[in-house]
């Protein structure tokens, strides 16, 4: 019964993920979708056939049926899955409904026509600097599009009107076949190859576009990106898709984010992070420092004793979202010097002779924990 390999159809191995037999799905649909061939039967019936593997292989339990058809060929209706399908058309719905947008109520067969395909949706790549996507700024954006014909409004027909019903579906924008499945013989429906599902034909063509509804157009725009966006940041710009070229519906662009990083800070959402290197000097003594902010450097005082690896909190200098605003955390690191001299290492000899260990609290510890483990009294480390 299973006369079709699914998985050769959509070009994936029979192991693949739900994730990788969508993304498969996904580039095939684009490439054979009826609005980039009008009037091409050979790419609306590898259309239709994509929409039919997809609508199998990505149910599990249609999938898995599949799967034990191909394993156990002639073996009919014996479904040890529980009859996903049920009997007749039950069930089978479902799959027509993800592939054409309806199911057979509400008179899609009586001359009703049908809704005009909508243009594929585009995606954009914008790159920005780590603080325009903190702060916000205006992008130009420019790409190549498939832009509706002003003249013909989109349609292909000259003036928007030369039009007369569809020969092939009678103006329903569909037709009904029948076809011999794994699930044996059933009725389907499919988007009418000569009129693309618009129900219409063009009787004379638009001289512009010459029956194509769009033209082949460089759009270009300025954008206004808002303050706080992030790598998982998208927006929307509703109809400056590619042009349906049957009249309908164009589809939206998607701008996507790449963000750049920053020479030193890193971000989580709407914090920030830096490790700033101090003296030992000031890590003993206490100090201020600078740190890099959003706006401008940041002055910072550092207490006196403070151990190397402790973290300041800097409330309300992250990033300000409309969800609220972020902190910056600072992590200073004591710097050692590379290389010191004959007698800035005998005066730092006479420092640390000084100092008793019990003024250094981790060393203490460290020290009583060695003692205890190995019963060895340690005075300096």
């Amino acid at each position: 019964m299973a006369n079709k390999n699914y998985y050769d159809i959509l070009g994936v191995s029979k192991k693949a993920t739900s994730d990788e037999i969508k993304s498969a799905y996904r580039k095939l649909a684009k490439q054979y979708h009826p609005d980039f061939h009008p009037g091409d039967k050979v790419a609306a019936e590898k259309f239709k056939e994509i929409n039919e593997a997809n609508a199998i292989l990505s149910d599990e339990q249609k999938r898995k049926q599949y799967d034990y058809e191909l394993e156990h060929p002639g073996m009919g209706g014996g479904n040890p899955f529980g009859g996903g399908f049920g009997g007749g058309m039950g069930g089978f719905e479902d799959i027509i409904n993800s592939m054409f947008g309806g199911g057979f109520g509400g008179g899609h067969f009586g001359g009703e026509q049908r809704k005009p395909n909508r243009g594929a949706d585009i995606e954009q790549t914008v790159y920005l600097s780590f603080l325009d996507a903190i702060k916000g700024c205006t992008k130009e954006i420019s790409y190549n599009r498939n832009e509706p014909c002003s003249a013909c409004r989109g349609t292909g027909a000259k003036g928007g009107t030369s039009f007369k019903v569809c020969t092939c579906c009678g103006g329903s924008g569909r037709i009904k076949y029948t076809q011999d499945t794994i699930f044996g013989r059933t009725i389907q429906v499919g988007v009418c190859p000569d009129c693309g599902g618009s129900g219409r034909q063009v009787i004379d063509k638009c001289p512009d576009c010459k029956g194509k509804g769009f033209l082949r157009k460089e759009t270009r725009f300025t954008v206004k990106i808002p303050a706080g966006v992030d790598k998982d940041s998208s927006l929307r710009k509703r109809g400056f898709g590619q042009a349906a070229g049957n009249g309908g519906e164009a589809g939206d662009l998607y701008i996507y984010f790449r963000i750049e990083p920053h020479k030193l800070l890193k971000r989580e959402d709407r914090d920030l992070y830096v490790t700033v290197p101090i003296s030992y000097r000031t890590a003993v003594q206490g100090g201020k420092v600078l740190v890099p902010g959003v706006e401008d450097a940041i002055e910072l005082n550092i207490p006196e004793c403070t151990a190397s690896g402790t973290r300041f909190c800097i409330r309300g200098k992250g990033v300000k979202t409309v969800n609220g605003t972020g902190n910056l955390y600072v992590t200073v690191e004591i710097d050692v010097p590379a290389k010191l001299t004959r007698e800035q290492l005998k005066r730092l000899g006479d420092y640390e002779s000084a100092v008793p260990l019990r003024s250094c609290e981790n060393m203490q510890k460290y020290a009583n924990n060695m003692s205890a483990i190995y019963g060895k009294k340690i005075d300096k480390q």
